[in-house]
């Protein structure tokens, strides 16, 4: 009988295991992750990007440390985007735990990580001047290779204080009387907490588990857009001030908002795996000798849906297996050829100026994304051009499509204690969080909250 089981091993869950290892009152604890330890992860395609994804499991998205681990390490440390966990919690404490999330990165590897600051009030003035909206907020960039020195830091601090059990999948969860009792395929764990923090690839999972339990959940947002690519010069003035800029702006024609995502200075383009669809992602590294002449960056326009549709992620899928089905994986298009209609091919390539940094087939994003978010998206880029010239040349490179799935958002309490007593839900898995810092902010939170009942004798 365990005190408190855990299952998931990505930022919420690494960061609730931190928590329960320091200062360790006795407690039981149990970690079960569906994916592999931090040494066993690789990913195939890395090598061969055309190969069929048939690992049992994905290495990119799941295993220690989650799809954090291959990350480019952002943390960005406010209440304005990332996710809604100062609604639950208050801003301070949530502002007060993400500062507290990053002194344990910097403790475990990331010392020599540079802060940021959004907050610069001369580009802010820019910006404005062209109805771009530069969202505040403290960004350390831990870099991808450093992200993974910090992963292994973090379980070699924790191996020794809990059970951990890798390649091992949750199927079922009951509650008998004051317990849980979890089965796997060959095992049965019980417990007397059950924290729940599978990450976005653990969604269609926590919404059975939710619908067995009666818990409610909604979900009607899905983001959907296109990776872009330039030289880092184009970007450079915003980069050198604020590494991580966080543009919103309102498109004229249809009123949506369009936002910049994942800035990845002198990074590369990579793709993300999400089961039988390909989707893109991009990379940055802490060290110089990593660097690329190109920096990228996500354009997403937020889809959010009214009754009687509720199938949002449904809907991102199917895009992007619409965009997988004609290009092989990821398709990619010079902004140049967009706009004049016609598909950009291996000839046209040929005479690119921007090197792209991923294999990608030369297509058209016109007969993947649906009109009204292709229009917003042209439409953000020229705004882009009016602070960052250069940003709408014909050598701007799309990649397609870039999808941000969204968890249903679970219905927790003040403590993300489902009506369940005892469970909790916590993390991206939750809809509540969606970045790294608030995520694990999540995990500290609810572990120290379980430390201090089981201290006053009440697990």
């Amino acid at each position: 009988m365990y005190d408190v089981i855990l299952i998931g091993a990505g930022a919420a869950g690494i960061f609730a295991a931190y928590e329960f290892a320091k200062d360790n009152p006795g407690m039981e604890i149990l970690m079960i992750e569906k994916g592999y330890a931090l040494d066993k992860r690789f990913c195939p395609k890395t090598k061969n990007p055309t190969i069929p994804c048939k690992c049992k499991t994905c290495s990119i998205m799941e295993g220690f440390y989650g799809a954090g681990g291959f990350s480019d390490g952002k943390y960005n440390i406010t209440n304005n985007f990332g996710g809604e966990l100062y609604r639950y919690i208050g801003e301070k404490e949530a502002i007060d735990l993400m500062w507290y999330v990053d002194q344990i990165n910097l403790e475990m590897g990331g010392a020599e990580a540079k802060l940021y600051s959004t907050g610069n009030s001369t580009l802010k003035a820019e910006a404005l001047k062209h109805d771009l909206h530069l969202l505040d907020a403290k960004v350390r960039h831990l870099g991808t290779d450093r992200n993974f020195v910090i992963a292994g830091q973090m379980y070699d601090f924790i191996k020794d204080k809990m059970t951990i059990l890798f390649e091992t999948e949750a199927e079922t969860v009951e509650k008998v009387e004051d317990h849980f009792v979890i089965k796997t395929k060959d095992q049965t764990f019980e417990g007397k907490k059950l924290i729940l923090a599978t990450g976005r690839t653990g969604s269609n999972w926590i919404n059975k588990i939710c619908d067995q339990f009666g818990i409610e959940t909604e979900n009607n947002r899905v983001d959907i857009g296109v990776r872009v690519e330039l030289p880092a010069l184009v970007f450079k003035e915003i980069t050198d001030q604020v590494y991580e800029s966080k543009i919103v702006y309102r498109t004229d024609r249809y009123n949506d908002l369009v936002r910049t995502f994942c800035m990845n200075p002198y990074g590369e383009v990579v793709t993300e795996n999400y089961g039988d669809i390909v989707t893109v992602n991009g990379h940055s590294y802490s060290d110089p000798s990593k660097h690329t002449e190109n920096t990228n960056f996500a354009l997403l326009v937020t889809n959010k849906f009214t009754e009687p549709f509720k199938n949002s992620n449904e809907y991102g899928e199917h895009i992007a297996r619409l965009s997988n089905m004609l290009g092989g994986g990821v398709i990619m298009q010079r902004f140049g050829d967009l706009i004049k209609g016609r598909r950009s091919s291996k000839r046209r390539m040929l005479k690119c100026f921007t090197t792209p940094t991923l294999h990608a087939t030369p297509g058209d994003l016109s007969l993947v994304l649906p009109k009204r978010q292709l229009d917003n998206i042209v439409e953000m880029i020229y705004a882009l051009d009016k602070i960052a010239p250069g940003t709408a040349n014909e050598d701007t490179l799309l990649y397609g499509v870039e999808v941000k799935f969204y968890n249903s958002k679970v219905e927790v309490d003040q403590n993300l204690e489902t009506i369940i007593k005892g469970l909790y839900i916590l993390g991206d898995c939750s809809g509540v969080t969606h970045s790294l810092s608030q995520a694990a902010a999540s995990g500290i939170y609810v572990a120290q909250q379980l430390k201090e009942a089981y201290k006053n004798n009440e697990i």
